[in-house]
């Protein structure tokens, strides 16, 4: 019998500490611990590794913290397009949505393309009128809003019409949530779900859908989620070029997880962060911002979150 274990991040490029109340970081810290111990349960339960993932990410979605459902980014148009990927590491599965408008859980919408047992990739009206045939819960367009978004929003356009030459903050510009889990049968699974970037134009779709790139899942190997700047993910196939250093190179999960992050994606100029669980052990989180909303429950049962460089240990899970 496997070990199990769960981990997951809130996307990278974390706010200042100065830039946000005690209250919402405390706040942030618990909604990541909710999501690992929803997670959690289900794999002490003896669950899947695909449905603790989905468990922990429909729990961010939920948050107004996090970038992906309510909270997620907003358009140039100031409107909402969510994008979603979940995949199985047992069986290669995979399922994922891209510029959903309605449905209040993108995952779950990706979780029901997965189980169709031949589709992979949906997109636009089409996707949420299958997650609403498939009985998924539907939401108005500006559920998704939070005043944070707006303001971020706002703050992206005046720098644009000023050409201001201050760049925006990664906290400002990205952010995704995902997760990542290991079940009693050593079975590893990954899931990935993001509003995409401030201010992005209508119809783009960034890494976090793109099986191979913002997520991968293969037994035996590891389980990945990423975050950051979408467009280098895909190019640089980042999250299954991790799985390939593992198996065709022999690289560990910490060397393998580490050059993606401070090499291949640094050598782009962008901030990059993921969370990755192998085969056996515990997970890890590189990044390399200011911070990264990141938290995990090890295999022997603690549970740490994080936001910046410290590590709140929150007792047994």
């Amino acid at each position: 019998m496997a070990d199990i274990a769960i981990g997951l991040h809130g996307g990278c490029g974390t706010l200042d500490h100065g830039l946000q109340s005690a209250a919402d970081w405390a706040e942030s810290r618990a909604h990541m611990a909710q999501a690992l111990r929803a997670g959690w349960t289900i794999l002490r339960q003896g669950g899947s590794a695909l449905d603790a993932v989905q468990a922990a990410v429909v729990v961010m979605e939920d948050s107004p913290h996090f970038n992906a459902g309510h909270g997620a980014a907003l358009t140039e148009g100031a409107d909402h397009e969510l994008d979603a990927s979940i995949m199985d590491g047992a069986s290669l599965a995979a399922g994922a949505v891209c510029t959903l408008r309605r449905t209040r859980n993108p995952i779950k919408a990706a979780r029901a393309v997965l189980d169709t047992g031949h589709l992979v990739l949906m997109g636009g009206v089409a996707a949420d009128r299958f997650a609403e045939l498939q009985g998924l819960e539907m939401v108005p367009n500006t559920y998704f809003t939070t005043q944070r978004r707006v303001d971020a929003l706002r703050s992206l356009k005046e720098k644009a019409a000023a050409g201001s030459f201050i760049p925006a903050s990664e906290a400002e510009k990205h952010g995704t949530v995902g997760a990542v889990a290991r079940d009693t049968n050593g079975h590893l699974a990954a899931a990935t779900s993001t509003g995409g970037f401030n201010n992005k134009p209508e119809g783009r779709i960034g890494d976090s859908p793109i099986i191979g790139a913002g997520t991968y899942a293969r037994d035996g190997v590891c389980a990945v989620s990423c975050t950051g700047q979408g467009e280098i993910f895909i190019r640089r196939v980042a999250a299954y070029d991790i799985a390939a250093r593992m198996q065709y190179a022999g690289e560990k999960l910490d060397a393998a997880t580490r050059t993606v992050v401070f090499e291949t994606l640094a050598s782009h100029r962008i901030g990059a962060g993921l969370v990755a669980l192998g085969a056996e052990g515990n997970p890890v989180a590189p990044y390399n911002t200011l911070g990264m909303y990141r938290g995990w429950i090890t295999t022997d049962g603690q549970l740490v979150v994080a936001t910046h460089k410290e590590l709140h240990p929150m007792g047994p899970a």
